[in-house]
């Protein structure tokens, strides 16, 4: 007896559903994709329980005779191909006819549908791949299909589903990411009914993108344009000043198909080479329109790659195109700096102010850091006298726990001295002998790194990374107190809105946002409300640290209420009160600087893991000059 044996139709349909419906989000993804192949100008999208008890999608496309019907629900029954050629030209966003078997198979599926032409429509029930009953309905012209119940047959695969939240974020997603492709088709997106976003049909592609990407950006975000005999590329691309911490806000489109595409991605960093930091990630999105014949769309199930017939000509284009961006912009830090329009000041009770005696040479306003930009409102000036002690060089609302460098008074000084020369003192610390105590500061080279020195070193300090760990310590210690971080309340609330998925999170954290100080409140949708803001930040733009919050909440997948789910947040709020890179500090500043990182438990890296200093001994220079053997 033979032990190879033809599967059933039924079980191959459940594997094809493994490949195809990874997720409510996949549903309701090929089922878009369907909408629009049919031309329709409305589609809405209705989930219940993030797609674990609903999913459906109505359009007012062309419809489906009944025959038609009936064979749409049958494996490899497509309307898109005919035969091997069609295959290397495909124009359509579906096109292999495993989608609606695939998705039938592992739910309760119903099919209601009628053209223009027809008196009635044809209504479709199936139960785990098996056709229930097939009737007349009436029905507009279009298609809705409903899917309940999905994975009810395969309770392993539905086990493994993720929290509502989590799928109606995915779900969200995607139909964003539609809505992005096609800002000619109006797109509804309801869960539990309730409306949770209209994309009304727009004329330019501008208006869709603000709406979905959000209106802040708008002034931030640059178009770009290229077209020759082989492709045409086009798209909008963010200010290097705005940038996030995943590549989540990047969206690539190859002939409207929504791709991922290392390649592309690249591209796009290469385009920026020199102008973002290593570890973040502009805002894009690029649409690359080329021949049906010379890009592969099937490489994978989900359709989510492809593969050009002329890769490196691509991505040289793509690279090229978005360099050509900056290239036109004028060179320098001003680049680098938020548009005001985007990011609006805001006002705060005791705004950034620096006591110093303005008499002695004036410095150059401070390009920001790369990790995270900075207002040019800010003005930095130097004292004629920076051992002066009574000068205060930094902010007016760092809190009385967390003293500003220049607030060390003489006789604090002295008794640091004292403890810095006890053997005892010595033995426990990190660091033998008070490093920086002793050493002298010789200046900042690039208006970014501290130099100084001792008897027999070199030091060079990493200003950001270094005040990153004071402010991280300060907030740690804090918590660790029991104590609120100081806070001020905003003159006028600020109101910002996020996406769907961002704004879930958000909205289970606002308890643990609250102990840092951010007073957050939910203002219906994914709107929210801030009313106070830890004294470290008052001068900062809120809404970039939000968002960090929740990208990095989603990616480490923590849980509101866990001990590193906050200490994230802690280190998110560090690097934003930090000082910048290429901010210019006096002798006074540079000194209560190191006097404060030889303080931290830990002083040799910033919260992030990079060095906060570097060394070289005196003998290590003396052998690279070649002055001993």
């Amino acid at each position: 007896m033979s032990r190879i044996k033809i599967l059933p139709e039924i079980l191959s349909n459940k594997i094809a559903a493994g490949e195809v419906v990874e997720r409510p989000a996949s549903v309701v993804k090929e089922l878009v994709e369907n909408a629009i192949d049919a031309d329709s100008t409305r589609i809405t999208v209705e989930i219940r329980q993030g797609g674990r008890s609903l999913i459906r999608v109505a359009d007012n496309g062309c419809g489906m005779p009944r025959d038609d019907a009936l064979l749409a629900i049958e494996r490899y029954a497509t309307s898109k191909i005919y035969q091997d050629a069609d295959l290397y030209a495909i124009s359509t966003l579906g096109f292999r006819g495993e989608a609606l078997p695939s998705i039938a198979s592992v739910s309760r599926f119903s099919l209601i549908t009628r053209e223009k032409s027809a008196v009635s429509g044809t209504r479709i029930d199936i139960e785990g791949g098996k056709i229930k009953n097939v009737t007349d309905a009436g029905a507009p012209e279009g298609t809705m299909i409903s899917v309940s119940q999905l994975f009810y047959n395969t309770p392993a695969r539905r086990k493994f589903l993720k929290t509502i939240a989590t799928e109606m974020g995915h779900i969200a997603d995607g139909v964003s990411c539609c809505a992005l492709a096609r800002p000619d088709i109006q797109f509804r997106l309801i869960h539990n009914a309730k409306e949770i976003k209209n994309w009304p049909p727009v004329a330019s592609p501008v208006d869709r993108m603000v709406d979905v990407l959000g209106n802040d950006l708008k002034s931030s975000l640059y178009p770009f344009h290229y077209s020759d005999n082989y492709l045409s590329l086009s798209g909008w691309t963010s200010d290097p000043a705005v940038t996030r911490g995943t590549s989540q806000k990047i969206h690539i489109f190859v002939n409207h198909r929504l791709i991922r595409d290392r390649g592309v991605q690249y591209a796009i960093f290469e385009g920026y080479r020199g102008r973002i930091m290593k570890g973040r990630f502009p805002v894009a999105v690029v649409f690359i329109d080329i021949a049906p014949d010379q890009v592969d769309v099937n490489v994978h199930p989900t359709k989510h790659e492809v593969r050009f017939a002329r890769q490196k000509q691509v991505y040289e284009t793509v690279k090229t195109t978005i360099q050509k961006i900056w290239q036109s912009r004028p060179a320098g830090p001003a680049m680098y700096v938020r548009n005001p329009e985007a990011y609006p000041a805001r006002e705060v009770k005791e705004p950034r102010s620096l006591a110093f005696d303005n008499s002695g040479p004036s410095r150059e306003t401070p390009s920001p850091d790369p990790c995270f930009p900075v207002s040019p409102k800010a003005d930095f000036k130097t004292a004629s006298r920076p051992d002066s002690p009574s000068a205060n060089p930094f902010p007016a609302h760092y809190p009385a726990h967390f003293p500003a460098p220049g607030q060390i008074g003489a006789l604090e000084f002295e008794k640091k001295q004292e403890i810095s020369r006890s053997p005892a003192a010595r033995q426990t610390h990190l660091w033998e002998g008070k490093k920086f105590a002793r050493a002298g500061v010789i200046g900042q080279f690039n208006n970014t790194y501290i130099l100084c020195e001792t008897d027999n070193e070199l030091i060079l300090v990493d200003q950001h990374a270094a005040h990153e760990r004071i402010a991280y310590e300060h907030l740690k210690n804090a918590a660790a107190a029991s104590e609120h971080p100081p806070s001020q309340k905003l003159m006028i609330p600020e109101t910002f809105d996020l996406g769907y998925r961002e704004a879930a999170i958000i909205e289970q954290m606002l308890d643990d946002l609250n102990s840092l100080g951010l007073e957050i409140e939910h203002f219906g949708g994914s709107t929210f409300v801030v009313k106070s803001v830890p004294q470290l930040i008052a001068d900062r733009e809120i809404k970039p640290l939000i968002v960090e919050i929740a990208e990095a909440m989603e990616a480490y997948g923590d849980a509101p209420g866990l001990d590193n789910a906050l200490d994230q947040c802690r280190i998110l709020m560090a690097c934003h009160s930090a000082i910048r890179a290429r901010q210019a500090l006096s002798i006074q500043e540079m000194r209560a600087l190191l006097n404060q990182l030889e303080d931290c438990e830990n002083p040799f890296h910033c919260p992030h893991g990079r060095p906060t200093f570097i060394q070289w001994s005196l003998k290590t220079l003396e052998k690279s000059f070649k002055r001993t053997l």
